[in-house]
């Protein structure tokens, strides 16, 4: 019977499709990310991996786990797997693109109206007792409409939220790629632009790119100089792309309104993170994908990829597709 570790509770969807193709599943339910000594050892009693949450696949995992037949993962991103071990040991990898497209761009939705009307800090407010007689000038916000909203990699995310933001607030869409997306220019009437023309214009700045050697930690203080000083900077992608440090500076010094961000790093964010009490600056737990429906599209996602690689068959959402180039 071939064995397959999952190692976070998943939705019922994707362990029901496994079950019925008659695997045995190991679920890890603890509620604590798993050292990777642990994750190899699990992964040595059992022939595929469906990986939830950040686990570290490098190249030591591999090393120790190259008997494994497959791994899924249950995300976009693939920023913690070293995709070139992984091949070298031919093992397939997948993830799950475009089913969390639209969940992502709402919360990244959320977030700019969020910080551009500072609704986290006005709650907190409250909270404190500190709502009490009107007053004409303070707690004033900033208005979307007919703004400029630039984008860091106009991919899928990035064109549901452009969309979005036009329908709404009739906002102007400028975008930035390492490839122009003519399509979503002509669905979005977008420009693209340079990347200092995107830090410049952007009267909100959205960053849905892959964390790379190339990005990370890409918007820093120098970027942070070259925007408006009331320019939204919002981060739904990965935490390793903006320098935090530098965003807490350049959100003290008023070197831009404020900030939303639905990733961190690290993460989880500690919860003295000064960014938490900072005005205008709203943090959400990266919950871009978190909504029943998603979710349960990403589990069945994953499991039909399992499936397919235990059945000798391509992945349908395989990332690295040179594996099968001498078996099929």
């Amino acid at each position: 019977m071939i064995k397959v570790l999952i190692t976070r509770k998943i939705p019922q969807r994707g362990i029901q499709l496994l079950e019925k193709a008659g695997y045995k599943l190991t679920i890890y339910t603890e509620k604590r990310s798993l050292p990777q000594k642990e994750l190899i050892e699990l992964c040595k009693n059992n022939d595929a991996l469906l990986s939830a949450g950040s686990n570290k696949l490098n190249a030591h995992f591999f090393e120790e786990c190259s008997h494994l037949k497959a791994v899924a993962l249950m995300s976009v991103g693939y920023d913690n797997v070293d995709i070139e071990a992984a091949t070298s040991y031919k093992i397939p990898v997948s993830n799950t693109p475009d089913v969390l497209s639209n969940a992502t761009s709402d919360v990244a939705f959320l977030l700019m109206l969020a910080v551009s009307r500072n609704a986290f800090q006005m709650h907190k407010r409250i909270e404190r007792g500190g709502w009490s007689f009107f007053e004409p000038t303070a707690n004033l916000g900033i208005e979307l409409k007919g703004k400029t909203l630039g984008v860091f990699g106009l991919g899928r995310i990035g064109v549901e939220l452009a969309k979005k933001a036009k329908a709404a607030y009739d906002m102007n869409v400028i975008y930035h790629n390492r490839n122009r997306n003519t399509a979503a220019e002509e669905i979005l009437d977008a420009k693209y632009v340079s990347f200092d023309q995107l830090l410049s214009e952007s009267d909100v700045l959205s960053v849905h790119a892959n964390l790379s050697n190339e990005t990370k930690n890409l918007f820093n203080g120098s970027a942070f100089e070259k925007m408006k000083r009331s320019a939204l900077f919002i981060n739904t992608a990965r935490g390793g792309l903006h320098n935090e440090a530098d965003l807490i500076n350049a959100i003290q010094d008023k070197t831009i309104w404020g900030a939303g961000l639905d990733v961190t790093n690290p993460e989880p964010m500690d919860k003295d993170n000064p960014l938490l009490n900072l005005p205008n600056v709203c943090v959400l737990p990266h919950i871009g994908s978190a909504t029943e429906e998603t979710r349960d599209k990403m589990a069945v996602m994953a499991a039909d990829n399992l499936i397919a690689a235990l059945s000798n068959k391509v992945m349908p959402q395989i990332i690295n597709r040179e594996v099968y180039s001498s078996n099929h």
